[in-house]
């Protein structure tokens, strides 16, 4: 659901290198834990898939990412960028920058950047206002604010977002 409040962020890669076949990947950055989601063939539905989890001190786990993304057959990436509620970018946002490039460097496939302003704050609304609790899902979580960011940029590329 792509609002004018929420342009998309700038891409990392020129429109026509987009691929418009064959399944994308979501990704929420976050300093612990890192939401994955996939479309489906067709890029029209976004669902959760796993989260990474990065060890305090450690790297980001991108071998099991690169491994992921080959088992998956992703031909593309979508980059949770966290911005602030004035669209200004702060650490947490120059972290997913980095991680964009490092993903598009590492795996030559394209790479795009795409706002996921309160992403996960949706989700746990959503979970909150269904009567479930989220303890002990954080996980679950960070896949799903991916899904979101993923669904909202499948819906922006069809034209169909609300």
């Amino acid at each position: 659901m792509m609002t004018s409040e929420h342009p998309p962020s700038r891409p990392t890669v020129r429109p026509s290198d987009r691929p418009t076949e064959g399944r994308l990947m979501g990704v929420d950055w976050g300093e612990r834990r890192i939401g994955l989601a996939l479309s489906d063939e067709t890029q029209t539905l976004a669902q959760p898939l796993t989260t990474l989890t990065r060890r305090a001190g450690k790297r980001f786990p991108m071998r099991q990412l690169v491994a992921l993304l080959d088992t998956n057959a992703v031909v593309g990436v979508v980059v949770g960028l966290p911005l602030d509620e004035a669209a200004a970018e702060g650490p947490a946002a120059a972290a997913a920058r980095t991680l964009a490039d490092d993903i598009a460097r590492r795996t030559g496939r394209p790479v795009e950047l795409w706002d996921e302003r309160l992403s996960t704050a949706r989700v746990l609304r959503a979970v909150r206002d269904m009567g479930a609790s989220t303890r002990g899902r954080k996980a679950d979580v960070d896949a799903w604010a991916a899904t979101l960011v993923l669904q909202h940029y499948l819906d922006a590329k069809r034209g169909t977002a609300a």
